[in-house]
């Protein structure tokens, strides 16, 4: 891997660790603020429409200039979301406005993997990124709890840091947005390492139609591509149940084992290990042209998912998490290197981003959707463990059908 690969992966790091401790943050504030109860999830889904409903400009706005310059942007604009909670803007208008700069980062960093590496890397790229952006959501969620709770804490030690400088924190939401801001600001220099990196394509076209025209005709193509069905359909799949399944989490864990909710939280960092250690096995073992053998592993992820329903110990729990992370981990991490790699062959890279950002985000909002309808008409636990590990499997079966009539995605050169 070259030294902009790096330079890549450390600038979604950060990026992504900005993201999540900027998430806790503003919780923090709609709670001590009195902000209306609603205004939380809100926050999540303000994040989602903004990849949905910007898609057909995101991916035509990453293709126009060279996405390392792309991606310096949109940290920046990040930046400036952050920065308006200190003139007290509403947390909904800040977080939104950083959703607005990843909708427009995401095609641009993932877009840029196709276009600087060959495709024989592709999956170990993707485990690369999947990796580090599970352990700095991890981390994020951490640091946005500890300049949540310890702000004064936080303060002191920044505004010994400054004192040379003649920096003064004035106050603990200042040195709080200063960390954050900081860390965007890390990504935002690394991101000068790839600043002229990744290709410039022909103009989509300026106007509203041509836009969504393109963006259509984009969406179109990659479902009709056979990998690009099955490619799409899988990480739409796992990104949709993914989210569930955080959510579901926390309730399994203090019906299901009795665990108070800090501790349930732990078993999300469990699962969050197990994508890590998937993604970093299927980025060593399975090169792009063997990417469709993992296929089984999702039907078998469904299968597992279906077997919490039976589990009541927390020792039991650990390991049986730990694998299903690693089994989420190994099979999704192929997927997104095939569709990179068709979406990159049928289209430019920046459009077949946004359509699978499209795509995915979708699958969240009906995934997240249909749990909430659960809860609704009041199903058990261990049903929807059950009915969300049956439609994971049926659905992997279903799209390995399709994958049997695919020759190798790509060469190996």
């Amino acid at each position: 891997m070259s030294p902009a690969f790096f330079a890549i992966v450390g600038a979604q790091f950060f990026s992504a660790l900005a993201d999540s401790a900027l998430f806790i943050l503003c919780v923090s504030l709609i709670s001590t603020l009195a902000f209306p109860a609603w205004m939380t999830p809100m926050l999540k889904m303000g994040f989602v429409l903004s990849y949905i409903l910007l898609a057909p400009f995101a991916g035509a706005f990453a293709d126009a200039f060279p996405k390392g310059r792309v991606m310096l942007v949109t940290n920046t604009i990040k930046m400036f979301g952050c920065s308006l909670i200190l003139a007290k803007a509403n947390p909904l208008l800040a977080y939104g406005i950083v959703g607005f700069g990843a909708s427009a980062y995401s095609p641009a960093k993932y877009g840029i993997l196709a276009e600087v590496l060959p495709a024989r890397r592709l999956v170990a790229a993707n485990g690369w990124i999947e990796g580090t952006t599970v352990v700095a959501m991890i981390l994020g969620t951490i640091l946005g709890g500890l300049i949540s709770s310890n702000e004064q804490t936080i303060a002191w030690l920044l505004h010994a840091s400054f004192t040379l400088s003649g920096y003064v924190v004035p106050s603990p939401l200042h040195a709080a947005v200063t960390v954050i801001v900081l860390t965007y600001l890390l990504a935002t220099l690394l991101n000068l390492g790839v600043l002229n990196k990744g290709k410039r394509y022909a103009r989509s076209g300026r106007t509203l139609r041509t836009l969504f025209q393109d963006f259509h005709r984009c969406n179109a193509t990659l479902w009709r591509d056979r990998a690009g069905r099955v490619s799409l359909g899988v990480t739409s799949l796992f990104w949709g149940a993914g989210m569930v399944l955080q959510i579901l989490l926390l309730a399994w864990a203090q019906t299901a084992l009795g665990l108070s909710l800090d501790k349930a939280a732990l078993l999300q960092a469990v699962f969050a290990a197990g994508v890590v250690l998937g993604a970093a096995l299927a980025g060593k073992a399975v090169p792009l042209v063997r990417s469709m053998s993992v296929m089984p592993l999702g039907a078998v992820l469904g299968l597992a998912l279906c077997s919490m329903a039976l589990v009541h110990s927390v020792a039991v729990a650990l390991p049986l998490l730990l694998v299903i992370g690693i089994l989420a981990g190994l099979f999704v991490v192929p997927m997104n290197a095939v569709l990179q790699h068709r979406g990159h062959s049928l289209m430019s890279a920046g459009q077949s981003i946004a359509v699978q950002n499209f795509n995915e985000n979708l699958a969240i909002l009906a995934m997240t959707g249909g749990y909430a309808m659960a809860l609704q008409v009041q199903l058990g636990m261990n049903t929807v463990l059950v009915l969300l590990g049956t439609g994971i499997t049926l659905a992997t079966l279903y799209l390995r059908m399709i994958a049997r009539t695919i020759a190798g995605p790509a060469s190996e050169s």
